[in-house]
């Protein structure tokens, strides 16, 4: 006898992470997400159901087949999959699973989700992201956008968080992970100061090995050099 798996009933829809990239349609009307593994051939809104990728007419999540969005629980796996060479540009969704779902050790596999929170990372400068600038590269007739800022966004066409936000609608918080502050990893005054009187220290010892060295010298013999 097969056993059966456990059914769930939360009060509260669940919350899983996962990455994707930023889409804006072609004619800049609305805003979405592209997954970076299965889900990368099926861009989705904020609120949206999923469907079979491979074109079956069963409704996902089913058993015997891997259709359906995808989370993990823990935010923490999720940021780790952002530091992968092809993951960079992505960005981290706090979403709630919906609907029916499966769950795994490490995460769900749902019918329906809303994202409720998108934090784009930093500028590859470093400097905090203040706008979204065309990426280069896009899929279906939505152009993918990445994380910015204003100096190296540069020419491109760019749009702010908010308006992302306003774009893709259902109530989706966009926000800037914070930037590495080049000036807050620089020395300050107390450390310039003691790197300064420990060169001077050094000069001086240096001075002092050159002033003996001349007398050790001055000391020979006539006509010796």
């Amino acid at each position: 006898m097969r056993t059966r798996l456990p059914e769930e009933r939360p009060k509260e829809p669940p919350t899983g992470y996962k990455i994707a990239h930023l889409v804006l349609d072609a004619d800049g009307g609305r805003a979405g997400f592209l997954g970076v593994s299965l889900g990368a051939a099926a861009p989705y809104r904020v609120l949206d159901e999923a469907r079979c990728v491979y074109g079956r007419r069963h409704r996902a999540p089913h058993r015997r087949c891997d259709c359906g969005f995808h989370c993990v629980h823990e935010r923490g796996t999720a940021e780790g999959l952002l530091v992968q060479a092809e993951h960079r540009r992505a960005v981290l969704l706090e979403v709630s699973v919906l609907g029916p779902y499966i769950r795994f050790e490490r995460g769900f596999r749902y019918a329906r989700q809303r994202v409720r929170t998108a934090t784009v990372g930093p500028c590859p400068c470093g400097a905090g992201a203040s706008v979204l600038a065309d990426a280069g590269w896009g899929r279906d007739g939505r152009r993918a956008l990445e994380a910015a800022c204003g100096g190296c966004a540069g020419g491109r066409a760019r749009w702010t968080l908010a308006t992302f936000a306003r774009l893709a609608g259902g109530g989706l918080r966009i926000v800037a992970a914070p930037g590495v502050d080049a000036l807050g990893d620089a020395p300050g005054m107390p450390e310039l100061a003691a790197e300064a009187a420990l060169l001077q220290a050094r000069l001086d010892w240096f001075q002092g090995q050159l002033g003996r060295l001349g007398e050790a010298m001055g000391g020979d013999e006539p006509g010796v050099r």
